[in-house]
């Protein structure tokens, strides 16, 4: 499997959770590291908009969001599994919880003051500006929570982790799942990225010791690819045929249609193609771009919206 390409960069904590499934399934994959802010020229050349940390490259398939990227990841390389058959339905729901309310009060949390002077050490001024300013804007204007509401949000999250880890290595038995990598990946960027402020942890004694489990796991062996060699494998290969069931209609919306996909709450930069599948978990998009060719760009269901283009 080496012809699968993450485009990520080392900080991100969506990024780590993939990472870590990659180097659990031991699979073979390059890295091409992409701005953490906009522009993203290269990026978007692929996904026609989508800006969001991490995407999956397989030749001319671009996939978006993690939940679906784990989906694949597990479509390719079944064993080990991220979704046993006795939790599979829980273990997606706690990973849906984990990316987006876990997520939401530990990233509160962790960009408090002392957390902010160590994740940009040495940055220009000029740099945390635009970061925020980025950030803001994927937050289409909504306010982040306030420090003192995440602290305690975030506290309360990490006694319920510890009850849910009492007496078994991973979060649903002896095995990590999906809700594992999902749930660990905001704790990672408290526990690395701002060590200052760490010491939330020190409480859940459970949930230290997990996380050295998961730490433990690794990343594999990635090898290097730069952004142009992604565009040239895109621009060389053709998109695989959608299989299966391809159109489960619930937009009124025919396949072969121009439409507009986005997320519903955060990164909110819109796709535009044409749809070439909706099926019970995902939409396809069919694109062409003049960097990387004709591409399909693959979205899960939830947490995205489908639009018609007005003609």
């Amino acid at each position: 499997m080496s012809n699968l390409i993450l485009h990520h960069y080392p900080t991100s904590p969506f990024a780590e959770k993939v990472r870590l499934i990659l180097g659990y399934k031991q699979l073979a994959w390059k890295s091409v590291f992409i701005p953490m802010i906009m522009p993203k020229p290269d990026l978007t050349a692929l996904t026609g908009g989508y800006r969001k940390t991490p995407v999956l490259q397989i030749g001319a398939d671009i996939y978006c969001d993690t939940a679906l990227i784990c989906d694949v990841l597990e479509h390719l390389a079944p064993t080990p599994t991220v979704y046993p058959d006795a939790v599979k339905g829980v273990a997606r729901i706690v990973a849906q919880w984990a990316d987006s309310a876990l997520f939401t009060a530990s990233m509160a949390y962790n960009f408090q003051p002392a957390g902010v002077a160590q994740v940009f050490a040495g940055a220009p001024a000029e740099g945390v500006q635009a970061f925020v300013a980025d950030r803001t804007a994927m937050r289409g204007g909504a306010a982040r929570m306030a420090s003192g509401d995440a602290t305690g949000t975030y506290k309360s999250y990490l006694r319920r982790i510890a009850s849910m880890l009492h007496g078994q290595d991973f979060l649903f038995g002896a095995q990590p799942c999906v809700a594992d990598f999902a749930t660990y990946h905001p704790l990672w960027f408290t526990q690395d990225r701002t060590p200052a402020l760490a010491g939330i942890l020190d409480a859940t004694p459970e949930v230290k010791s997990w996380m050295a489990r998961m730490k433990a796991i690794g990343h594999g062996t990635p090898g290097k690819c730069s952004a142009e060699e992604a565009l040239q494998t895109a621009r060389s290969a053709t998109p695989e045929t959608v299989q299966g069931e391809v159109f489960q209609d619930e937009h009124a919306i025919a396949l072969g249609s121009p439409v507009v996909i986005a997320a519903d709450n955060f990164g909110l930069e819109p796709t535009e193609g044409e749809l070439v599948a909706a099926t019970r978990t995902r939409f396809t998009l069919r694109r062409s771009d003049e960097r990387a060719g004709t591409v399909h760009v693959h979205f899960p269901r939830l947490g995205f919206t489908l639009k018609k283009v007005s003609q």
